[in-house]
């Protein structure tokens, strides 16, 4: 592609030469992967600034520069007023604008993201649907598994993705969107075809000034569906009918609005829910029919999950036996309630519940199927919201007989410092210990673990690092508990 077609995108820009006959071979928003016929942007970070690294991209081969500041540099320089705006409308441009040619479901809400995906995956396999995932665990294109950095990528890195799952014959697209990414603007130039909301909890008010505006960034997904009809490409917005924020979701959007709960009326229900430590049934209510479902997953959160993927796939034309087959066959999600079983008498799981919600949804599932002790370790992540700490280990002791509060993710905070801020407005009469060493942590609640306790090992669930000042180390809650039971088990 010629740089003066690429950008006939930009409505308005300055130019200090002449762009013609100049090739694009790729566009880049990172110095450091620039490499011959590159177009680099440079996007003003919070930490770091891509004007600060045009010599290394012209050096690396960038053969244009799109700025914000103008500067001098021996290759033709674009003026712009967004950087970041500009970067999704060329990331579009270049890559032909895949998500007009790829169905696309985005999945925002505070929790139960991950596991909608997942569940949404599986129901268009059974669908004999290739699908490509994109959130927090990872990328997956068919069965191939790529790492990812970030819930949402950059605009940049979705549009290539999107064409590379266009190029490998994706039927379906599915991704989850965080607040972040909707409010940095790094889903500009996506074409959803359905939102999903899963529910409204604190979280990321590190980054947001409270929950209005952390509500107010989840329903640019909705507002983004767009404004317009098409008969041949109708749009959704997936709803929770029993959670009070979809009333402003509900507003923001002139699409099509189905609804999902278990207590107010909804387009969707789970009717006859029964609950126990081996799965969950209910039936399952719709416009389209009624069906049962028995399910390996635990707890109301799953069914909520469950409903929230099962409305989205009925939005899609997915059929309710296709649905129920899915549902019925998934056993769990990576870190999400995931057991962890060396042949004790005990249960050990971990969870990567890391909100106050989150924490006592898992806390009160586990509390139902107790027949004995349930224990928790958990902690907070540093250099993230500092108000949900108290909130955290205050549920904590309230639903487990004895609680671990440990380092999580402490990042460039000292760990005692927030396990202080956890425990500040404890009772004294509350039970609990403060074990700032994640491994010793987890390594005491199972030493002390009887038969048929329940220890619940929250906060980090899939995630195989701990990070501690910049540098992440190999952590994975799941593998230090299989060691921590082994060498139990020995004695």
């Amino acid at each position: 592609m010629n740089l003066d077609e690429l950008l006939h995108v930009l409505p308005f820009y300055k130019t200090t030469s002449m762009i013609d006959e100049i090739k694009v071979d790729g566009i880049e928003m990172d110095s450091r992967e620039v490499k011959q016929g590159s177009v680099f942007v440079c996007i003003p970070g919070f930490t770091v600034d891509g004007h600060d690294f045009i010599d290394d991209a012209v050096k690396q081969g960038a053969v244009a520069l799109i700025v914000e500041k103008l500067v001098e540099a021996p290759v033709p320089v674009i003026l712009v007023d967004d950087t970041n705006r500009a970067l999704s409308m060329l990331a579009g441009k270049f890559f032909n604008y895949p998500t007009s040619k790829l169905p696309l479901i985005g999945v925002t809400g505070t929790n139960g993201k991950t596991t909608v995906t997942y569940l949404l995956e599986e129901i268009f396999k059974q669908q004999m649907k290739k699908t490509g995932v994109i959130g927090t665990i990872q990328l997956k294109i068919g069965e191939e598994s790529y790492s990812i950095s970030n819930t949402t990528p950059d605009a940049l890195s979705l549009q290539r993705t999107f064409h590379k799952m266009l190029g490998e014959n994706v039927d379906q697209a599915i991704m989850e969107v965080s607040s972040h990414a909707l409010d940095m603007g790094r889903v500009y130039g996506c074409d959803y075809d359905i939102a999903v909301f899963t529910n409204l909890s604190q979280d990321h008010l590190d980054y947001h000034s409270d929950l209005q505006d952390y509500l107010r960034a989840k329903s640019l997904l909705f507002s983004q569906l767009g404004n317009s009809y098409d008969e041949k490409k109708r749009k959704f917005a997936i709803l929770n009918s029993d959670d009070a924020a979809s009333d402003l979701l509900k507003r923001s959007t002139a699409q099509h609005v189905m609804t999902y709960g278990c207590n107010n009326k909804a387009t969707v229900m789970a009717n006859g829910i029964q609950l126990d430590a081996a799965g969950t049934s209910f039936t399952l209510t719709s416009p389209v029919g009624d069906i049962e479902i028995s399910s390996r997953l635990i707890g109301m959160f799953n069914v909520y999950n469950m409903l929230a993927a099962s409305t989205a796939a009925i939005a899609a034309n997915v059929s309710l036996t296709t649905i129920k087959t899915a549902l019925e066959q998934l056993e769990g999600v990576n870190g999400r309630f995931e057991p962890v079983v060396e042949g004790q008498r005990y249960a050990v799981i971990v969870d990567y519940a890391h909100t106050p919600d989150s924490l006592e949804n898992v806390l009160q599932t586990a509390r139902e199927f107790a027949k004995n002790n349930v224990y928790v370790v958990v902690g907070c992540g540093g250099d993230r919201d500092r108000t949900k700490r108290p909130l955290m280990a205050s549920i904590a002791v309230k639903y487990a007989d004895h609680a671990f509060f440990t380092s999580d993710n402490p990042r460039t905070e000292d760990p005692q410092s927030i396990l202080d801020d956890m425990t500040a407005e404890l009772e004294e009469s509350s039970s609990y210990d403060v074990i700032v060493d994640r491994k010793a942590a987890i390594s005491q609640a199972i030493g002390q673990a009887t038969s048929e306790d329940i220890i619940l090992i929250a906060g980090k669930g899939h995630e195989t690092y701990q990070i501690i000042g910049h540098t992440k180390y190999d952590f994975d809650d799941r593998e230090v508990a299989r060691k921590a039971i082994r060498n139990k088990e020995k004695y």
